[in-house]
């Protein structure tokens, strides 16, 4: 395995690889990885030639600098994981690498089509500009073939396959894949996250009742006379009951547009929720 730091690097490793007629498969994540990132990293290693993961830390997608700072990093550590799996590449450039003073300083401009302005779009305004503008500069360095991410950024996944269907027809990416891989969770039920790296003890316990109450709503959903707004105020009351736990938003929305539905069909429900500092995201699907 090879760390590459610039991007001229990068482009000069894949483009080498895939003059020999190897398929390429990416990665992208922000760095302290966990055996969620690792299942990705393995379904990429198995269905691609080469496997390249990124390992950044992305500045532009953070509008509050303090968690910015505070997010966990290990390259070390990441490195070793990564190379333990399989991956072939890892890119960990610097922020001055990967984009010039003026882009750093710069709200990257893209049609969203709505899907930026509920959830988190809503509740962390320009984050999902800046997370379009990383993966996109991703996805133009390395021309992979497939691209794998997981399910429990479930708008930012949505976001993806909508940058990537708008690309299309200019052949932006060539025929670049969208995989969608499942959420990967603790025996406890709690969804896998670097963020959880932050909790006590004491308050990863507290947290795992996020998944519980999320399971147990879809059992909710199928009682007679229940409604989304009646399961949506449930779970949001039953989370709040929990002591440590404060939902910041939980909503019930159609999986393809993400805006409200009346209905659980073809719906997930997204949830945000601080236990203690610490800002945890989690989701479910309906039927």
């Amino acid at each position: 395995m090879k760390i590459i730091t610039t991007k001229s690097e990068l482009q000069a490793a894949v483009q080498a690889c895939k003059k020999e007629g190897k398929k390429i498969g990416l990665v992208p994540t922000m760095g302290a990885l966990h055996a969620g990132h690792a299942s990705l990293v393995k379904r990429a290693v198995r269905e691609n030639d080469i496997c390249v993961v990124s390992v950044f830390v992305n500045p532009t997608q953070f509008n509050n600098k303090e968690d910015l700072a505070k997010y966990p990093r290990n390259i070390e550590r990441d490195a070793e994981l990564l190379s333990s799996i399989g991956a072939h590449f890892v890119f960990a450039p610097t922020p001055e690498e990967m984009y010039s003073a003026e882009e750093m300083n710069t709200t990257f401009e893209f049609d969203f089509a709505g899907l930026d302005k509920v959830m988190e779009g809503k509740m962390r305004p320009g984050h999902f500009n800046g997370v379009v503008q990383v993966v996109s500069r991703l996805f133009y360095l390395v021309q992979p073939d497939k691209a794998y991410f997981g399910e429990k950024d479930f708008q930012q996944l949505a976001i993806i396959h909508h940058m990537v269907e708008r690309s299309s027809m200019a052949g932006t990416f060539g025929n670049l894949q969208i995989i969608d891989c499942p959420i990967v969770r603790e025996e406890s039920g709690l969804a896998l996250s670097s963020r959880n790296e932050r909790l006590s003890a004491e308050e990863k316990q507290t947290a795992v009742e996020i998944s519980k109450i999320l399971f147990e709503s879809v059992n909710w959903a199928g009682d007679k006379g229940a409604t989304v707004p009646s399961v949506q105020k449930r779970v949001i009351n039953a989370i709040n009951a929990v002591p440590g736990l404060e939902v910041e938003y939980y909503e019930i929305v159609d999986r393809t547009t993400l805006l409200p539905t009346d209905t659980f069909k073809h719906a997930i429900g997204c949830v945000t929720v601080y236990c203690g500092p610490v800002r945890l995201i989690d989701n479910i699907m309906y039927a």
